[in-house]
């Protein structure tokens, strides 16, 4: 058995039991981010399902038609979405609408620069929706509006039918899909440009929006130092809130590096909240799931697809530090507990939640 099979086998496995967990987190805790990652690790485990499979029996129409629409297109999507929910409470809102509108914008580049063969009018429409989109959540996020999620999924949920549909709907020329000739990995070669669009579309908002939403949730929950300051605020006046909405970036980054030597001081006396250290596995493993493709370019498929299961163990583990997410681990859909339910210990991360998380 080679690593071909191997390393998507154990992905897929372990994804698929990511995505159980998180599941009954939901069904125990309702809460809807929980739900919103158990299907997007359900995408993840299909598509590496699909690859595993392949590496055994080789390619054929129907395996590359799932790989393509589970992996390439939607698993980042409801990834980002389930950050977005989240962070429902905060300003995030804004990151998110950038990412939308940042989506729309690649999509016409994307299908100016690669001229995709039966793009039709997706590329104007795609921008319409990201831009669209990002305005209706802005909005939203401004007014404090805490449902700004809802619009989100909105755009999550209607590329994923219009890719289905797509994917359903279009004849593939025989044998049924295209793989790179260096590594056996599928490629959308011979795929129309509506659903190859919809990989930036999706892919943008959704893997940024992961990496963005676990490091700023690290900085939410650390205990800072403020060097720079800002405000959110809507009750500020229109040129003062756009000023601040400006800088925000710019001074959470440095408030963030001024404030790593409290966070490791805070690690080391076991005073930090769980989810500082959760979502910076996060962050990582997002990171280098989103950059598995770029692996795939240097030639290798097992380079490719170690890139994918090391990318699973940071994301697992990170959900499973975090007791935001998994406050006890259980035998899925039993009573049964295999640990307490864990609580956050006041300490100088957890005593600032409350404070920091409105403003962002």
């Amino acid at each position: 058995m080679t690593l071909t099979i191997v390393l998507p086998a154990v992905t897929a496995l372990l994804a698929l039991v990511f995505a159980v967990a998180l599941l009954d987190q939901w069904r125990e805790r309702r809460r809807p981010y929980q739900l919103v990652w158990a299907i997007g690790m359900a995408m993840f485990a299909i598509a590496s399902g699909c690859e595993a499979l392949a590496g055994a029996g080789g390619w054929n129409e129907g395996l590359y038609r799932t790989w393509y629409l589970t992996g390439a297109v939607l698993t980042a999507g409801w990834l980002g979405l389930g950050t977005a929910y989240l962070l429902a409470r905060t300003r995030f809102g804004y990151t998110y609408a950038l990412c939308l509108a940042l989506s729309g914008i690649f999509t016409v580049l994307t299908q100016a620069k690669y001229h995709y063969p039966n793009a039709g009018v997706a590329p104007p429409l795609y921008l319409l929706a990201g831009l669209g989109l990002a305005i209706a959540v802005g909005v939203e996020t401004y007014f404090q509006n805490v449902h700004w999620p809802r619009i989100a999924g909105l755009g999550v949920i209607g590329a994923t039918h219009v890719g289905a549909a797509i994917m359903l709907t279009t004849s593939l020329p025989a044998p049924g899909y295209s793989l790179d000739p260096a590594t056996n990995i599928p490629t959308g070669e011979i795929l129309p440009g509506t659903i190859r669009l919809l990989t930036p579309f999706m892919n943008i908002t959704g893997g940024i929006a992961l990496v963005l939403g676990a490091l700023f949730s690290a900085y939410m929950f650390m205990p800072k130092r403020r060097v720079l300051s800002y405000s959110l605020d809507p009750a500020q006046s229109g040129d003062v809130f756009l000023f601040n909405l400006l800088i925000a970036p710019v001074a959470i980054v440095v408030n963030f590096a001024f404030s790593l030597p409290g966070t490791l001081n805070a690690l080391v006396r076991g005073r930090l909240h769980s989810r500082v250290p959760a979502t910076i596995l996060i962050a990582i493993g997002a990171l280098i799931a989103s950059s598995t493709d770029s692996l795939n370019r240097f030639g290798s498929t097992e380079l490719f697809q170690a890139g994918k299961l090391v990318a699973i163990v940071l994301l697992f583990a990170g959900f499973l530090v975090s007791t935001e997410v998994f406050r006890e681990i259980r035998i899925p859909f039993t009573g049964r507990r295999l640990t307490k339910a864990r609580e956050e210990r006041a300490g100088i991360g957890a005593s600032q939640t409350s404070r920091d998380a409105p403003a962002g």
